[in-house]
């Protein structure tokens, strides 16, 4: 009842600032609190609009901001001056970075009117998609959508965002349904600048999200971490408030390699808390082995100007720059700065001065798109079912992941029997790519059967992913059986026998012959009608459609193979056999000696 009066309270504070339009248009919304919101939150907790879901269950790799990217997620919001600087950054990712842009726009209205922004500006428009869904600010790091892969697949982690801007906060639910991708739910508030990684599952935050988590121990927090994004995250002290009023790790810190980051030195603040704090953690760093580069950072009229907060877009890197005459001087050390810790790459510096004095620089308006893992081939991750053995009649739930480039148009979901040598037997052909699928179990006898799931673009690609490990159907339909029937004839050696393994379907299965007479000939007859005909003393058992001669060896014994086509038309389908074994002393009349009949039930 609690949990209920509190969303309903937070609902109604956000119709509240809908109508009194807190975020009008062309605003200067800053990155920090409101006082509005500082004094809404003051009373109230912050409760986000995203549901919380159990983690990602397959491996999961949180890529980091330096690995290749598909492109970048921004909020057409903000001042004139604000969106010069999101137009100066499409323009460099959509031709020097060759990556993307997602424009997030509040109408069709103005996804026009930044469509042709953006074209004048000199963007490559083949790369730029426009969303239409409404957003409250222009800091989509923020708030925007955190990825990891789960297998080979794309998949968000949403946090409870630090501010209650609604329309930012269900953002990610929105992209992840455009996309085709799954969304994870982690219970912690948040603001994604408060956060960077490296590729190699490390991860480094402020203690800021302590406090915005009071309930939770820093030790869980960071379990939330490890459990959703596969991350040992260290959690650092936060500059002081009056220095950086958001206190995200990201206005003083890049990680821009594996083991390689820059980190904010402060000359003309030598000793401050904020310089102590720069200072040890580069010290902690380099101590692990850490590549570790300083660049100068200042604090103007309580401004907090950083060269550290930029973004990474494949061979692509964006500084900021300052108009103000104090800070001025340091672009060009902060460049050569970034020129010297990314060689090979080029270092574009981005006139800031309109952004920064709304605590956030180009890192704090942009969230990366990690590049699919297939290219232009569709990928897959089957993540149930899971379970040991399944009973005919039941519903499983069959889960999955699919990704592409440009989107997943169908899935087809196949069923093994024979651990996974082949796929023949379809459960669903050209599903909807919605995540799952609810499927009757079929009473079949199946003791090692897989699923596989097959994602297919417009394109005809397809890509697929198999069950890691076989399970069961308890069935009794299809069973492949060896079954003797009847009775044989005793020659020498006693009574001829033939036996063979289980017919399974996409096998090819051992048949032995023995007790024949050594070095000699004997007549092996098949069919597919078994009979009950005296001959000779004994049984004629199989109507024979055809009859081989097979040798013994000087053991009188004679063995081979049966290839069986996986074709499920065969399932339930018999044929039957007997050898006879002719001029055998041993054997009473005309002297042919013979096994029993041999049933083979073809299944699984």
């Amino acid at each position: 009842m609690r949990i209920s009066l509190v969303l309903a309270s937070f609902a109604s504070f956000a119709a509240t600032l809908a109508a009194q339009q807190q975020y009008p248009e062309g605003a200067d919304i800053p990155r920090s609190l409101t006082p509005a919101e500082a004094a809404w939150l003051a009373n109230h907790p912050m409760v986000g609009l995203d549901a919380v879901t159990p983690p990602p269950t397959g491996p999961v790799d949180c890529p980091a901001e330096y690995e290749p990217v598909e492109g970048l997620c921004i909020a057409w919001e903000g001042t004139t001056t604000q969106l010069q600087v999101l137009q100066q950054i499409a323009v460099q990712v959509t031709t020097v970075g060759q990556a993307n842009m997602f424009v997030y726009c509040d109408t069709a209205a103005e996804a026009t009117s930044a469509v042709a922004t953006l074209t004048t500006a000199g963007c490559n428009m083949a790369r730029v998609q426009t969303f239409v869904a409404p957003t409250d600010t222009i800091w989509m790091r923020d708030y925007g959508p955190r990825y990891v892969f789960e297998g080979d697949c794309r998949a968000i982690v949403d946090h409870i965002y630090n501010r209650p801007r609604p329309n930012d906060d269900v953002m990610p639910q929105h992209f992840g349904a455009a996309k085709g991708h799954r969304l994870y739910g982690i219970p912690l508030v948040h603001g994604g600048g408060n956060f960077h990684l490296d590729a190699l599952g490390a991860g480094e935050a402020t203690l800021l999200i302590a406090n915005e988590n009071p309930t939770l121990t820093q030790a869980q927090i960071r379990q939330h971490w490890l459990a959703y994004q596969n991350l040992d995250v260290t959690l650092r002290s936060p500059l002081p408030s009056t220095v950086d009023s958001t206190q995200h790790i990201d206005m003083w810190m890049q990680i821009h390699g594996d083991r390689r980051a820059m980190i904010s030195d402060w000359p003309n603040n030598p000793g401050s808390t904020q310089d102590v704090i720069c200072d040890s953690t580069a010290a902690a760093l380099q101590a692990a082995g850490w590549t570790i580069t300083r660049v100068p950072a200042r604090l103007v009229s309580g401004v907090h100007y950083t060269y550290t907060n930029v973004v990474l877009c494949n061979d692509l890197v964006l500084i900021p720059s300052y108009t103000n005459s104090t800070v001025s001087p340091s672009n060009a050390p902060a460049l050569a700065a970034w020129q010297a810790a990314m060689p090979g790459k080029t270092v574009v510096a981005i006139n800031c001065q309109g952004l920064v004095t709304s605590a956030g620089v180009m890192h704090c308006i942009v969230m990366h798109v990690p590049r699919p893992r297939g290219g232009a081939i569709p990928t897959a991750y089957l993540k149930s079912p899971t379970t040991a053995t399944l009973q005919p009649g039941a519903t499983a739930t069959i889960e999955w992941l699919a990704d592409d480039d440009v989107g997943v148009t169908g899935v087809d979901l196949w069923l093994s029997v024979n651990g996974g040598a082949s796929f023949v037997y379809p459960i669903a052909q050209n599903v909807p790519h919605t995540g799952f699928f609810s499927w009757t179990v079929p009473n079949l006898y199946a003791p090692s059967a897989k699923i596989r799931v097959v994602a297919r673009d417009a394109q005809g690609n397809t890509g697929s992913d198999d069950s890691d490990v076989p399970f069961a159907i308890a069935g009794t339909a299809f069973q492949a059986q060896a079954l003797s029937y009847g009775a044989g004839k005793p020659g020498q050696a006693g009574v001829p026998t033939l036996t063979a393994s289980a017919p399974v379907l996409g096998t090819a299965f051992p048949v032995a012959f023995a007790n024949a007479l050594p070095n000699a000939p004997s007549l092996l007859l098949l069919g597919d009608t078994p009979i009950s005909v005296p001959f000779d003393g004994g049984t004629l058992l199989v109507a024979a459609f055809t009859a081989a001669t097979i040798p013994t060896d000087a053991a009188g014994q004679f063995g081979f193979s049966i290839p069986l086509p996986d074709e499920p038309a065969l399932r339930g389908f018999s044929f039957y056999m007997q050898a006879w074994v002719p001029n055998d002393p041993g054997a009473a009349g005309a002297g042919w000696a013979a096994s029993a009949g041999l049933q083979l039930l073809l299944g699984h």
